[in-house]
């Protein structure tokens, strides 16, 4: 295990899988349009064995399980111990035949052709090596299995995550996104996962977009809308780190800063934001 894929297994198992679990309903009605549409590229049948990568809290795992049915077998997997742990739990309650292991999944974990699928929603840009990662995954599809994952598009066609940060941009200094490392948007330019993956052994890669708005905050009226859209945004995303270490004038200034920003774009129907991403299908040989 390389230094930098224990740094996301820390970084899982720390503050930011903390506040995964906190505010996991709230993440997974976000993103679940774009986890469907990745759900219908995979297109689970009856029977089918498939693995969930980076199943989180475990909404895609049992989505998954409802498609096999009782004949099917799913498998989640998740570096984070406070999401598997929250996914168990669920498992329990929803009284579903879904296995969650504590596992890195670009590790050797599953015998040769063990599954007719690969699936994951936002769970596959955080690999340090993401060319052996996706070679070992390779290997534990029967021939001719299936891989359908989503994944961000650009930085700059999601205004969940830069609207705010554009809206402090003279507050705060603010490095480029790195789109090569390993993070949300490490599988943004196409070419990038043609080549990873086809350096994997994976044949027939494509990619589609698919785009539907996000949805940061709601409420009974502009302001409500907007509180609720400002709390999010420290929460969950860039900003809360970046101004972590800022002093609290300049917080200060940011949160005024954002918050007009999301107030103008506020509808009837809530504060929405785009949200694009790539669909990305392949099979093995």
């Amino acid at each position: 295990m390389t230094a930098t894929n224990q740094q996301q297994i820390n970084d899982w198992n720390g503050p930011v899988g903390a506040r995964w679990l906190t505010y996991n309903d709230w993440l997974d009605e976000r993103t679940a349009a774009y986890g469907q549409a990745a759900f219908a590229a995979a297109a689970p049948q009856a029977g089918e064995a498939v693995l969930d990568i980076g199943c989180g809290a475990g909404a895609t795992s049992f989505e998954l399980a409802r498609a096999v049915g009782s004949g099917g077998r799913v498998v989640g997997v998740d570096v984070s111990e406070p999401l598997v742990g929250r996914a168990r739990e669920r498992a329990q309650a929803l009284s579903l035949p879904v296995e969650f292991r504590l596992a890195d999944a670009s590790r050797p974990l599953f015998a040769p052709h063990s599954f007719d699928l690969l699936y994951s929603r936002f769970g596959v840009m955080f690999f340090d090596d993401p060319v052996a990662a996706f070679a070992e995954l390779r290997r534990a599809l029967k021939p001719g299995g299936r891989l359908a994952f989503a994944c961000w598009k650009a930085p700059a066609e999601n205004d969940w995550y830069v609207l705010p940060l554009n809206a402090i941009r003279g507050i705060v200094e603010q490095d480029a996104v790195d789109t090569d490392a390993p993070g949300p948007f490490a599988f943004s330019d196409p070419q990038r996962v043609v080549r990873v993956l086809g350096e994997a052994g994976f044949e027939g890669v494509e990619l589609q977009p698919f785009e539907a708005p996000f949805y940061y905050g709601r409420g009974d009226s502009r302001e409500a809308m907007t509180e609720d859209a400002l709390s999010q945004v420290f929460r969950v995303g860039p900003i809360a780190r970046l101004l972590a270490a800022q002093t609290d004038e300049v917080r200060d200034k940011a949160t005024v800063a954002i918050r007009e920003a999301l107030s103008g774009i506020a509808t009837g129907q809530g504060i929405a934001v785009s949200g694009a991403t790539w669909v990305v299908t392949a099979r093995a040989p």
